[in-house]
């Protein structure tokens, strides 16, 4: 019987992950607004047969830009241009429901849906932080709970507008002078807590039916979110046993609101460093540790922690009497994951912002191209992932590596693709289409069997 393969996502940033992986001699270091470059990320990643690009984003400017390329193209534009250069590979891109709106955003997915040929993928996130609040005229971020409620109907509203449209609307009846059935495209009339949308939305339904939902938060909100509305989840998870541990609570929760749990992908982050040898991997990853700035990586860890950067010393340990998880406001878990590996690993300060400079807080991994697929199938055989979010030290030779080294052992071990048989990322991810909640396909229509007949041809050719 053959195996269940394995998804792998290209999770791109920049120059690399590695935070110092701009001052390598070799490296762009404005590859973050140069298109080109991207388009080489795509290629590659698309020669490897992976079933995705990601793309994280915020509404502010992450970090501190004097630590490394801070600025990003905004993601749903970039994989727009992706999609011309590419056939097969999905487009996933992060957007926030706290600032953003349903019509807009269910627009914007819609068109690169239809661009791709049903490629699209939205990373949902919820985004909290005084800094982004404030560049919304607002002076502080919502509280956790009730960014989240907020999210719901978010997708909620989304999902609607995106089946204001039947999929067999338009019919495009040059003889009889009709383009598309009027009964077939309604508005959705909705009043909710956070939105008023009227709809229909002005773009028609996605090839896909809606774009591939993915969500990326890991606390105990973003685990129900996860289990109520994701089909892919991207986490980061530091030891298999908590991956495991993961994998389980995320799959039980979408089971007991009714949904097929394999239904659910979970796919931890980790940051592979390849070299020829064990040694030659290792020294690289000491190298882009060496190229760390001290300074601006603690003042990084102090904002997270949510300290003052002089409660921190670099050769010491983190100090007593943090914050509890509850206490935090934003990016809860990923909080609770740098605290407990700094705990659990007695890590002096220098040491954690070394292991939180390749992936801040995923998981990294230093070795040769069968000991990184071997990292890979254990934690698949153990019940920890269906799959992974690769996430290169450095741009573009961390990926190409991984394509030219790491998926063809995979691919001998059956655990991936050797060819893409779908067109669709929901098709690469094994997930069926959305039915339309709105309209029944086959409802009995006025105008005519002709006109049927030609709408279900245009949609099965989708």
């Amino acid at each position: 019987m053959p195996r269940k393969q394995l998804h792998l996502n290209a999770f791109l940033m920049s120059t690399g992950h590695h935070e110092a992986s701009w001052r390598l001699p070799e490296s762009h270091a404005e590859a973050n607004s140069d298109l080109e470059h991207y388009k080489n990320l795509a290629r590659i990643a698309e020669r490897g047969l992976l079933d995705s690009l990601f793309f994280a984003d915020g509404p502010v400017l992450m970090g501190d830009p004097g630590r490394r390329p801070a600025a990003k193209l905004e993601p749903t534009v970039l994989l727009t241009a992706l999609a011309g250069v590419t056939e097969r590979i999905g487009l996933i891109a992060t957007a926030s429901t706290s600032y953003n709106e349903p019509y807009n955003l269910a627009r914007r997915f819609a068109s690169l849906d239809h661009i791709s040929g049903g490629r699209a993928g939205w990373n949902i996130v919820t985004t909290a932080g005084a800094d982004a609040a404030r560049n919304f005229g607002l002076d502080d971020t919502p509280l956790h709970r009730d960014r989240y409620r907020r999210a719901a109907e978010f997708v909620e509203v989304s999902t609607k507008l995106w089946d204001s449209w039947a999929d067999d609307a338009v019919v495009a009846d040059k003889e009889a002078g009709i383009h598309a059935l009027a009964d077939r495209v309604r508005g959705i009339g909705h009043t909710g807590e956070f939105f008023r949308v009227d709809g229909p939305l002005n773009v028609q339904r996605p090839p896909q039916g809606y774009p591939l939902l993915v969500q990326a938060g890991s606390s105990e909100s973003g685990k129900d979110f996860a289990a109520r509305y994701a089909e892919a989840v991207f986490t980061a998870q530091q030891t298999l046993e908590e991956g495991v541990a993961f994998y389980k609570d995320v799959k039980r929760r979408a089971e007991v609101l009714g949904r097929d749990p394999d239904g659910v992908k979970i796919l931890p982050g980790i940051v592979p460093v390849i070299g020829d040898t064990e040694a030659e991997a290792l020294e690289l990853d000491a190298e882009l540790d060496r190229l760390i700035v001290p300074e601006y990586a603690k003042r990084q860890l102090a904002r997270t922690l949510k300290l003052d950067p002089d409660e921190l010393h670099l050769d010491r340990e983190l100090p007593d009497g943090l914050p509890e998880e509850d206490e935090i406001e934003g990016a809860k878990s990923r909080y609770t994951l740098i605290v407990e590996l700094a705990r659990r690993e007695r890590l002096t300060v220098r040491q954690l912002i070394g292991r939180l400079g390749g992936g801040r807080g995923h998981r990294t991994f230093a070795g040769t191209a069968v000991q990184v697929a071997d990292t890979i199938e254990h934690w698949y055989d153990s019940g920890a992932a269906d799959g992974f979010n690769i996430m290169p030290a450095v741009l573009p030779s961390g990926l190409e590596v991984f394509v030219d080294r790491v998926v063809p052992i995979l691919q001998e071990r059956g655990l991936f693709r050797t060819e893409y048989t779908g067109a669709t990322l929901r098709e690469h991810y094994g997930l069926p289409r959305p039915a339309n909640r709105l309209f029944d396909t086959v409802d009995t229509m006025d105008t005519g069997a002709g006109h049927t007949g030609i709408a279900l041809a245009s949609a099965t050719a989708r």
